[in-house]
């Protein structure tokens, strides 16, 4: 029997039965292998009545050895006091909701995935709380199918989740809304957390497997060079009408610079690099970040009053954090811009736009955006056409003005084989 390590398991071959290796310092804990290559962590152990039981702790790549390894001491230190472990985890199954599911996810989670963001987590937590449980919280894990998963995306789809509300933070609403592309959103989050469940060995399977995924339509909204003159003006009004003026400087600042919302409403004073003429981010959605700035850019950041009590370019007018009341200024701008349906992201595929149309390569426009992939910044392409476009446009008047014998004539080159 084999001393079961990383080293074992990285070396086992495929098997084609059902194979049960024993660790050889650690009675009773065991590897179970499935011709799937599925890997299970499992344990076993007399109860008091002498039957053996097994007890699956978990799968590998959830669960390293060594965290297995030391709940099996625990299962078998239960054992020994005459408690059953198999049977408390199939009466906990049986008896777990997908509420209380979902507030071990959350809890248990993060250490089991160390390199997801904390503020992926909490998106992910909202998508639980405002749409999982209102539809499937009462329901029971072992009970949840894949009819219901797939019930749950058309409720959400329908805005049976629909809500508003006050949220986590003071003088913050939440509004809860539905449709295709949330409703994508939340069946993703809850296949990850009934696949953690199974991982868990809390389930067999997934019942979200094979739920067909609404398909998402991809908004990229453009706003031309009139559209962005009515936003000109609609942030000139404001600021005349006293409007906060941290909550113009972010939108300008993001109509500069393509960043995201929280890149620019989070950043701090240390953060911009006045020499360089960009924002060094040491963490943003894609890791660590560089952003170029425009000299407009610089000058919005240079003209913005410094307070010696807060490192935060846009301080909270109360509280130690960062400004958040952007998205009720952009509300306002909207309406009175008349740009109905822009959200504040549209901002960032503006400057993208921009940017390509102007005949700017796709790498360079997707350094400045910070994108890590390239196939990002290839849904702008079909703006390169533009510039395209227009020498097609200028040469072709020419040829056109030579054949009808305009003055271009003389400036046309004659191809070889031509006759004069």
């Amino acid at each position: 029997m084999p001393k079961l390590t990383k080293r074992f398991v990285d070396s086992l071959k495929p098997v084609t039965a059902d194979t049960l290796y024993r660790d050889s310092d650690l009675k009773g804990f065991g590897l179970r292998a499935k011709p799937t290559g599925v890997l299970t962590w499992v344990v076993q152990y007399r109860n008091k009545a002498g039957r053996t039981r097994k007890l699956a702790l978990g799968k590998v790549g959830v669960l390293t050895p060594e965290e297995a390894r030391q709940q099996a001491r625990n299962a078998l230190a239960e054992a020994s006091k005459g408690e059953d472990p198999s049977a408390d985890r199939h009466a906990e199954r049986a008896d777990l909701t997908i509420a209380q599911l979902v507030e071990r996810y959350l809890a248990d989670g993060p250490a089991d995935k160390p390199a997801k963001k904390a503020s992926s987590w909490e998106i992910d937590a909202s998508n639980l709380r405002r749409h999982v449980v209102p539809i499937l919280g009462s329901k029971s894990l072992s009970s949840v199918t894949t009819a219901d998963v797939q019930r749950f995306q058309r409720a959400v789809t329908d805005g049976k989740t629909k809500a508003e509300g006050k949220g986590a933070r003071k003088r913050g609403r939440v509004r809860v809304r539905g449709g295709s592309g949330t409703a994508w959103r939340a069946t993703v989050v809850l296949a990850g957390m009934l696949a953690w469940a199974v991982g868990r060995g809390m389930r067999a399977d997934n019942p979200a497997k094979g739920v067909r995924l609404n398909k998402l339509t991809k908004r990229e909204r453009f706003l031309s060079g009139e559209e962005l003159a009515r936003l000109g003006e609609a942030m000139a009004t404001l600021e005349r009408q006293g409007a906060n003026r941290s909550s113009l400087a972010i939108v300008r600042l993001l109509i500069l610079t393509g960043a995201r919302r929280t890149e620019i409403a989070s950043l701090r004073w240390d953060y911009v690099d006045f020499e360089r003429g960009a924002l060094r981010l040491p963490d943003s959605k894609t890791g660590a970040k560089i952003i170029p700035l425009g000299a407009p850019a610089l000058d919005v950041l240079a003209k913005l009053p410094r307070s010696a009590a807060s490192t935060w370019v846009f301080p909270a007018s109360r509280g130690k954090g960062y400004h958040l009341g952007v998205t009720a200024i952009w509300r306002k701008l909207v309406k009175l811009a008349g740009l109905q349906g822009v959200r504040i992201h549209d901002l960032r595929h503006g400057f993208a736009s921009f940017a390509v149309a102007d005949g700017d390569s796709l790498y360079l426009v997707g350094k400045v955006l910070g994108h890590t992939q390239a196939s990002t910044t290839q849904r702008y392409a079909h703006l390169q056409l533009d510039p395209v476009r227009a020498v097609a446009d200028r040469t072709s008047r020419r040829l056109a003005g030579a054949l009808a014998g305009g003055g271009d004539a003389e400036n046309v080159v004659k191809l070889r084989g031509d006759r004069p």
